[in-house]
């Protein structure tokens, strides 16, 4: 198992690589001259190729490209071209909430995917079935910022059940640990964090995870009605085995390999939706962070941002294959 993973950090290399080449040279293909965007209609032509020079625009975009690669391997991104801050370190302080988002909305799509999948294959064909089935098919085919702006004006402005954005209560503060309130929040033991943090948590959570309960209910409905009709788990009811055993001991574990793949390639849809849920419920993540970077022309934080991101989605699909060898034992990666 160690050789295994040590191979696939090792393969991180040209994956990141790749990702680098296609977001640096995809970057410098928009049209417009960072310059120009940064000194205004006010800088003279002294002016723009003094800035050019001291942001290494002047020279050939490979040599850029490498000198980008050297610093990335540094974990240095360079400078932000619109704050001058580093960029790792704008990154640092989006990727927390971005990361506490996509946790929340994963853990809302698999329990709640995973429910309906479970109690709709013990009732085929029932109308229990059939609602269930609808409402994910609803689930799949709402767009994230329709389902967004919908629940905010229902839960937010009809109802005012819950906030209508950002992370916290106005003038609420707390000790800054991991960057994410809610953590943060149980860890310092700060009630009025916690429950400020929930509060606003739930909404974006339930937006950005909606679509991926949906489809991880239809996958697990559709696994579990196989597995249900195998022949072990006949021989287990003709034991005796109470079927509630029978169920979360012979069946679920073998029917959640497929489910367990498509959960860790929703995570990389989760980092890509919550572009579009930040923007709506005015969160300070890396999707935010991106969006603004972007119009901006913010060479430095863009690469950052796609490379932060690539990386997250690779390890999560190293964790999936880990999670193989635990669910089925018979699987050994030697």
């Amino acid at each position: 198992m160690l050789k295994f993973i040590v191979n696939r950090l090792g393969q991180l290399i040209p994956v990141l690589l790749g990702v680098s080449i296609l977001v640096f040279f995809g970057m410098h293909l928009v049209p417009g001259d960072v310059a120009v965007l940064l000194l205004g209609d006010k800088g003279t032509p002294e002016d723009l190729q003094r800035l050019r020079h001291q942001l290494g625009l002047d020279q050939p975009v490979y040599i850029q490209y490498f000198r980008f690669v050297a610093g990335a391997f540094r974990g240095d991104f360079g400078v932000s071209l619109r704050t001058r801050q580093p960029a790792i370190w704008e990154i640092g302080q989006a990727l927390p909430v971005t990361v506490e988002l996509s946790l929340a909305a994963l853990l809302f799509a698999v329990v709640i995917g995973l429910a309906i999948g479970v109690i709709a294959a013990r009732r085929p064909h029932s109308l229990v079935d059939t609602g269930a089935m609808i409402g994910v098919l609803i689930g799949v085919s709402m767009p994230v910022f329709w389902t967004g702006i919908l629940l905010l004006l229902v839960f937010g402005g009809i109802l005012g059940w819950f906030p209508l954005g950002s992370m916290l209560d106005e003038g609420l503060a707390f000790r800054r640990i991991t960057g994410m309130s809610l953590v943060d929040g149980l860890l310092t033991g700060n009630g009025e964090v916690i429950r400020s943090s929930l509060r606003h948590l739930v909404l974006p959570a339930v937006t950005l995870g909606a679509a991926s309960m949906a489809t991880i209910a239809r996958m697990a409905r559709s696994t579990m009605l196989e597995v249900l009709n195998l022949d072990y788990v006949r021989t287990a009811r003709a034991k005796g085995v109470v079927e509630r055993r029978v169920v979360s001991h012979h069946a679920l574990r073998n029917a959640l390999l497929p489910v367990v793949t498509l959960i860790g390639l929703q995570l990389g849809l989760l980092l890509s939706g919550a572009v579009l849920t930040e923007t709506i419920f005015a969160l300070p993540g890396l999707g935010r962070l991106a969006i603004t970077s972007v119009l901006a022309r913010d060479y430095p934080v863009v690469q950052g941002v796609v490379i932060v991101a690539a990386l997250i989605f690779v390890l999560a699909n190293l964790v999936v294959d880990v999670l193989y060898a635990y669910l089925d034992p018979r699987i050994r990666y030697d």
